[in-house]
């Protein structure tokens, strides 16, 4: 299903259409070129990735796909063992934080990446574009308030935002599905969505734990094809975007069609195909 089939990104006096991407980047060890491609193509409001680069120079890696895609770095990376956040200059950053989870001896070290977002209340300093990733000097203690009153923080819709990829365990994994609902509720907002690498197929327990308390993109509201895994032979969906009650899912799944994308480069970017979706967020009346 062509990507024009899936609306793009607006704001109305009733709600916000927000396009949400998940995309598994396997540190950018592949073709970096194809990569931008297809994350530009895909015109996302929120890209929630996986495996970017946590180690020498990752914050310039960073700041490189960011401006590559004209996005905006917002959290994540090795601050966060992986996962990471890239948002357009629409959203509007409320705060983000970075948090890692319980080691297991022998086992990858695993967290979160998180932002909670705000749409349609007003416009994101434009001078962060030029540089692609903000100042880090407070990167890595916790939570990070930016919602002055002039660039919009005290308006607009709110979107809480996590960006994960699971353990390879079995049981790690299910834990860490509790960990995630838990870190989502935690964030206190009217309107979640988590995305990422689950490891883990649909009829998976870890999977399952998660599907069972917020709604599988794909699974609600089909659009484009569902495997993401490997590009060259998708057979399995162990990718997904999944969203609380509230918010309307237009669409998700797989894109094609995607403009000046090919499938060369889809099978060149990365080891993962991307997952997209269309999110249409109610405005909530003020109490």
């Amino acid at each position: 299903m062509p990507l024009a089939d899936l609306p793009g990104s607006t704001t109305g006096p009733d709600a916000a259409v927000v396009r949400v991407l998940s995309y598994n980047i396997r540190s950018m060890r592949d073709d970096r070129e194809a990569l931008a491609r297809v994350i530009r193509a895909c015109a996302p409001d929120v890209v929630c990735v996986q495996e970017a680069p946590r180690f020498f120079r990752w914050r310039k890696a960073a700041a490189w796909l960011a401006r590559e895609t004209g996005l905006v770095y917002t959290t994540g990376g090795a601050t966060a063992a992986g996962p990471m956040i890239l948002t357009s200059l629409r959203a509007h950053v409320e705060r983000a934080e970075d948090t890692l989870l319980p080691r297991v001896p022998g086992l990858h070290r695993r967290g979160f990446a998180t932002a909670v977002l705000r749409f349609g209340g007003g416009h994101r300093d434009t001078g962060l574009r030029d540089t692609g990733l903000r100042d880090t000097g407070l990167r890595d203690t916790g939570l990070r308030d930016t919602g002055h009153p002039e660039n919009g923080g005290g308006n607009g819709i709110r979107l809480g935002v996590v960006s994960c990829h699971l353990s390879l365990a079995e049981a790690e994994r299910y834990d860490q599905a509790g960990m995630l609902l838990d870190h989502l509720a935690a964030l206190d907002v009217p309107y979640a969505i988590a995305a990422g690498d689950i490891n883990d197929r649909p009829d998976g327990r870890a999977f399952r734990r998660i599907a069972g308390k917020l709604r599988d993109g794909w699974a609600t509201e089909p659009w484009g094809s569902e495997a993401t895994f490997t590009p060259k032979d998708p057979r399995q969906r162990i990718d997904a975007v999944f969203a609380s009650e509230g918010i309307e899912i237009i669409g998700c799944g797989v894109p094609a069609g995607l403009p000046g994308v090919t499938d060369a480069d889809l099978r060149a970017a990365t080891d993962h195909l991307p997952v997209l979706a269309a999110l249409r967020l109610p405005r909530v009346s003020p109490v």
